[in-house]
């Protein structure tokens, strides 16, 4: 299927690895040009250019800190005007609801709702003038299906989600999409991390707790970011005008339920 978005350009967050990557990848395949960004310069400058080499698209990449203000005064000033905005932040780290003060949550707020927001506003006018945008948001699983030590995790993604139902149906009339995707289980470095609290906390080993979270899933395995990415691609191309304020789970069959 012809996705319809050659030429456009998209600014892809947290894209050096991961989930991110397997967006921008998957848009470079569409061919569309590509601002990324990620904190690590190293990591990022690579992808940027095996994302070149292989797709023949523009890059542009910006190391910075898209959780603070001057990491997206950054971004924003070398991106400019762009038509595709894909947020993505890494989650904060997983604890007991015993611990966390207000600062955890704080942070949490300003990396994964508040973030997402500052680019959206930011960006979303220009898009609304021009008649036509997309946005995807990357959240999580957990904002349908919570996961207890994630629960800073739980309460920001579900702040920003909130934000997006009304956002998106306040621009969809100006030809602008705005959605989620919930990603469950992946084999990123963010599910290592946890596979390695969980082999820690029971007293397993890593591939103990890897059978039995794959088990668990439907699909019988962790998902991949390249597929990630083409479920993003899709939701960035011209064939979801009448898809509007959606929070798309990619889980495997994890989550339980009719609707």
């Amino acid at each position: 299927m012809d996705l319809g978005i050659k030429g456009r350009k998209a600014l892809v967050c947290a894209a050096s690895k991961g989930l991110g990557r397997g967006c921008a990848e998957a848009l470079a395949a569409e061919g569309v040009d590509l601002v990324i960004n990620a904190r690590g310069e190293e990591a990022l400058n690579d992808t940027a250019e095996a994302i070149k080499q292989r797709f023949g698209v523009n890059v542009i990449s910006i190391a910075a800190d898209i959780t603070i203000e001057d990491g997206q005064k950054a971004v924003l000033a070398a991106a400019g005007k762009v038509d595709i905005l894909v947020t993505n932040a890494g989650g904060p780290p997983p604890g007991n609801w015993r611990d966390w003060q207000r600062e955890d949550f704080i942070a949490a707020m300003d990396a994964n709702a508040l973030a997402p927001i500052a680019l959206m506003t930011a960006l979303v006018p220009s898009m609304c003038d021009a008649g036509w945008g997309r946005v995807v948001n990357i959240t999580s699983v957990a904002v349908k299906s919570p996961i207890a030590v994630l629960g800073l995790s739980n309460t920001a993604r579900t702040a920003l989600t909130g934000y997006v139902a009304g956002l998106s149906r306040d621009v969809a009339g100006k030809g602008v999409v705005i959605n989620n995707l919930l990603p469950g289980f992946h084999a990123t470095d963010r599910i290592a991390a946890l596979d390695g609290l969980e082999a820690q906390t029971t007293n397993s080993s890593i591939t103990e707790v890897r059978e039995r979270r794959m088990a668990s899933i439907p699909a019988g395995r962790y998902g991949k970011a390249a597929e990630f990415g083409r479920a993003c691609a899709f939701l960035c191309s011209e064939h979801v005008g009448f898809i509007i304020g959606q929070n798309l789970l990619l889980d495997g069959g994890s989550f339980s339920g009719t609707l």
